[in-house]
């Protein structure tokens, strides 16, 4: 529910104390309202009313002064002024009012600027939002300015276009309005590669975080062991460790098979290889490290990075090693926070 601050006036209508005449288009009517409750609700009817009001008093004008609110019906001009006096759209008349006449009432708080009434309108309208009315709505949201009905209608319009494709107003637009219908195709273009990059780029996560993990499988069981594979001249653990299920029993599998298999053109020993170079490219103690060939491959990347330029392949596997040790560093966070929370609840 939005809600202004109430006016400490009477209420809309009340001809005993009303100082101003609301006419509504073509002049058929005529609502009595109070210049202090208006100018307090709308800057703009505010400057308006200043004017009128001091020209009424030099030229010596008897009885009440006239506001004209043209461009919408007479029952939308009625309800603009209960809202504005009601200062809120909730329960009962007010939202009888916002139900009825929300496009225009949106389009006479945009033009008279009361900011509350403007929120409640968006809020009605997208409520009621469909695929036959997304055209209308969008084109009335930039007029109006109103960038939350933007979003909801450009949502809609991207997750129901088929549907939208085959209503009248889109045929009508591509007929009379060609560059408004490119706007909108492009926004869904760039709205589809948005959401292409940011799906590409969480799968890129997913596979540094399990690179991460990999890692410190393999740390784990060249230091400590687990159920099938242990560090040289010691048993394997007999408990499978945390990550059994998901990494670790994989990667034991995968040393198996890497200290077994004799074939030149393995592609599962490609990926080892690979694995140990990066835990040498991650590890910070080579001299002492019980990972094989950790120290090894250390001093040829060294002599490679020395010999090498900029440009080669070298500088795509620097960036998956920065890529691996971010995601290292963010899982290590993540796990320490929950270590954290539970302590201080000791």
């Amino acid at each position: 529910m939005c809600e202004a601050p109430r006016p400490p006036c009477a209420a809309a209508g009340d001809a005993a104390a009303a100082d101003v005449d609301v006419v509504t288009t073509g002049g058929r009517r005529r609502i009595p309202a109070h210049s202090s409750v208006l100018a307090m609700a709308s800057p703009v009817l505010a400057s308006i009313l200043e004017r009128r009001l001091k020209k009424d008093r030099e030229s010596g004008k008897a009885g009440r002064s006239v506001v004209r609110i043209r461009g919408v019906t007479d029952a939308a001009a009625a309800a603009f002024l209960r809202l504005l006096y009601a200062g809120r759209c909730g329960d009962g008349e007010e939202e009888e009012d916002m139900e009825k006449h929300a496009v225009q009432v949106l389009a006479l708080a945009h033009a008279y600027q009361v900011p509350w009434l403007k929120r409640a309108c968006e809020g009605a309208i997208g409520a009621r939002l469909t695929a036959d009315s997304v055209v209308d709505v969008l084109q009335l949201a930039a007029l109006c300015d109103a960038p939350r009905l933007h979003l909801r209608c450009a949502r809609l319009l991207a997750k129901e276009f088929p549907a939208v494709e085959r209503t009248e107003a889109w045929r009508f637009l591509q007929e009379n309005d060609p560059w408004q219908e490119l706007q909108l195709l492009q926004g869904l273009h760039e709205a589809d590669m948005r959401r292409r990059r940011w799906r590409r780029k969480r799968a890129e996560q997913r596979v540094y975080v399990e690179l991460s993990e990999a890692m410190d499988c393999l740390d784990h069981i060249c230091t400590e062991g687990c159920t099938e594979v242990g560090p040289a001249g010691r048993a394997p653990a007999a408990t499978p460790c945390a990550r059994y299920a998901t990494t670790c029993r994989g990667l034991q599998l995968l040393i198996r098979h890497f200290s077994q298999c004799h074939r030149k053109s393995c592609a599962r020993c490609q990926r080892m290889w690979q694995l140990l170079r990066l835990h040498s490219a991650l590890c910070d103690r080579p001299d002492t490290c019980n990972t094989p060939l950790c120290r090894r491959f250390k001093e040829k990347e060294q002599e490679k990075a020395a010999a090498m330029k900029a440009g080669d392949d070298g500088d795509k596997w620097g960036l998956l090693v920065k890529k691996v040790k971010a995601a290292r560093v963010f899982s290590s966070l993540a796990n320490r926070k929950p270590q954290m929370s539970s302590t201080s609840q000791c």
